[in-house]
């Protein structure tokens, strides 16, 4: 598979030096990248409309989206899209009051639509239209106890610092399943008690693949795990193939090929004045270390083998959260 799409966004020329995320990306980008001739094309180049953002400085990312044949589902922080592939035709945009830093979205098996809404702490269940049919705290809180429903989030810059964080949603069984940064895991929204526990660092991901869910976490490993135990199997260190002089970057984004293969989104590491959200890369960092720029890679983690880099900030691409392969 030589022909990705790859979602993220291009950041703005920094006048100051610690720029916020919510404020310092310009353009949400898809990039089609030919990762055997180098070639790259740009699909698509968006900006969410000023009536959608909380101002002209906000932030306009692709995070978290879902191929599903033909149509890719793709979320900015305050809005759903919807693809038709491979001419990446708009035939659906819809946008809530309730949509606060969406992270990701994916259909469900109703043919309803799911996201996590980040900024709320709270996942939504909504249909095609925007009726939300159901929704859940991502904590055991009441619904709505610390945000109101009168408020129209999407003008709301930012609700940082979150409590749980959510950001990416899956189905096993019929059952919602949402990943947690802070807590380090995935719940059921159905039944709470059904978790799978990514106690080595904070998880993004969850993708079912070959009857196995695979996550990463941002220190830049791949957790696997066992969707019927719901215990995790596996654990790669990517850093371990990469070598220890290299600062990674945000690990984030993941398409498997095989049971072998697979490649891997890393997102440069910025600065931010919410110092928890990357502690983590204390623990990574040591003197003499190069930080890589914003780029995928391809791993062989059975042989624990870098098989390919592919540079995105020379294409204009400086945050990365989903890999997809690319429509004929």
């Amino acid at each position: 598979m030589s022909r990705l799409y790859v979602l993220g966004a291009r950041q703005r020329d920094l006048f100051l030096r610690h720029e916020e995320e919510w404020s310092l990306y310009e353009a949400a980008l898809i990039l089609e990248l030919d990762t055997d001739s180098g070639a790259v094309r740009t699909c698509v180049e968006y900006k969410t409309p000023l009536a959608a953002r909380a101002n002209e400085d906000s932030s306009i990312v692709f995070k978290s989206g879902t191929l599903d044949g033909d149509t890719l589902y793709a979320c900015t922080s305050t809005e759903v899209l919807i693809f038709k592939l491979p001419e990446f035709k708009i035939i659906r945009c819809i946008s809530l009051p309730c949509f606060n830093d969406l992270h990701h979205v994916a259909p469900t098996s109703r043919g309803t639509l799911m996201a996590a809404v980040t900024g709320l702490d709270m996942v939504v269940e909504f249909d095609r239209e925007g009726k939300i049919l159901a929704e859940w705290s991502a904590l055991r809180e009441a619904l709505w106890s610390r945000f109101s429903r009168s408020t129209d989030y999407r003008k709301v810059e930012t609700t940082k610092p979150h409590k749980s964080h959510p950001n990416f949603v899956f189905e096993l069984n019929g059952e919602i399943w949402v990943t947690r940064f802070i807590q380090r895991d995935a719940i059921s929204l159905a039944d709470r008690n059904r978790r799978i526990k990514i106690a080595v660092e904070s998880p993004h991901d969850g993708l079912l693949y070959e009857s196995k869910i695979y996550f990463t976490t941002v220190d830049g490993r791949v957790v696997i795990a066992d969707p019927r135990s719901l215990h995790v199997k596996k654990i790669v260190d990517l850093k371990q193939i990469d070598g220890h002089d290299a600062l990674l970057g945000w690990c984030r984004g993941l398409l498997p090929l095989d049971e072998n293969r697979v490649w891997v989104g890393f997102t440069r590491i910025r600065k931010t004045r919410f110092r928890e959200n990357v502690l983590w890369v204390k623990n990574v960092l040591r003197k003499g270390m190069h930080e890589k720029l914003t780029h995928i890679a391809l791993y062989d983690i059975a042989k624990m083998a870098l098989l390919q880099e592919f540079d995105l900030e020379g294409h204009g691409m400086n945050i990365v959260f989903s890999i997809f392969p690319a429509k004929v």
